[in-house]
């Protein structure tokens, strides 16, 4: 019997993972696969959302439990966070933001990365960064295991992305509850959750029903005639385990 196949989530932030991730990973997880989670900081410069006031210490340590809470809903089984320094990145070494991220992903050996596209999905510095850090990894083949990359594109719709190829949109029907318990998770980031989702009910409104992320790499392309239907498609089987 193949390993499992790895998905390898890379982002800037708790929480960033839930945003825009929380029905690819169910997706992965309900197919057999596992999702593993690198966020470069602990969102410690973040503000506090109704919590009232906190130091930087305190919410550092507040997110942390937040992201463990949304991880165990998500169903993530590794999760890791660097403490870069939120809103720092860019004056961080890039050459040591790739090598954390190299070898996190050649330690749990993944066959998928998804992380942010060029402009960060919402401009931020951070999510900039990680973007080009992962990308110099990928393409400067510093992960021998990874064999596709994505970029996530949240809330985008489809008449913004025409141009795009390699498209895969993640169908949310049956998996809003788990991403919403996921987003309520991060209680200390509610004013922004509740910014792009509204309040969060029970029933999934019509403009969430879909993630949607954009195939930007692959280490065996092949011609396909057809939209993909998972992230798995077109995988090279993992080593025999017997």
């Amino acid at each position: 019997m193949r390993k499992n196949f790895t998905a390898a989530f890379i982002y800037a932030h708790p929480d960033d993972e839930t945003f825009g991730c929380s029905y690819l990973i169910q997706d992965i997880t309900d197919r057999g696969g596992q999702a593993v989670l690198l966020t470069a900081t602990r969102g410690e410069a973040g503000k506090t959302g109704r919590l009232g006031e906190m130091s930087r210490e305190e919410l550092a340590a507040r997110r942390d439990q937040e992201l463990e809470q949304a991880a165990n809903v998500l169903g993530i089984s590794a999760v890791k966070q660097l403490d870069l320094g939120d809103g720092k990145l860019k004056d961080t070494d890039p050459e040591r933001i790739q090598q954390e991220i190299a070898d996190f992903l050649n330690l749990h050996q993944a066959d998928i990365v998804v992380t942010f596209p060029e402009d960060g999905i919402s401009g931020h510095q951070d999510h900039i960064v990680i973007h080009h850090a992962v990308n110099s990894v990928i393409y400067g083949g510093k992960a021998s295991s990874v064999q596709k990359l994505y970029y996530n594109h949240l809330g985008s719709p489809l008449s913004d992305m025409s141009g795009m190829s390699g498209l895969l949109r993640i169908d949310g029907e049956g998996k809003w509850d788990i991403k919403r318990r996921a987003l309520e998770a991060h209680e200390s980031q509610m004013f922004s959750v509740e910014r792009v989702f509204g309040r969060l009910g029970p029933n999934m409104l019509p403009q969430y029903r879909y993630e949607t992320f954009e195939l930007v790499w692959e280490r065996h392309p092949s011609a396909k005639s057809m939209p993909e239907k998972s992230v798995f498609d077109g995988l090279e089987a993992g080593e025999d385990l017997n």
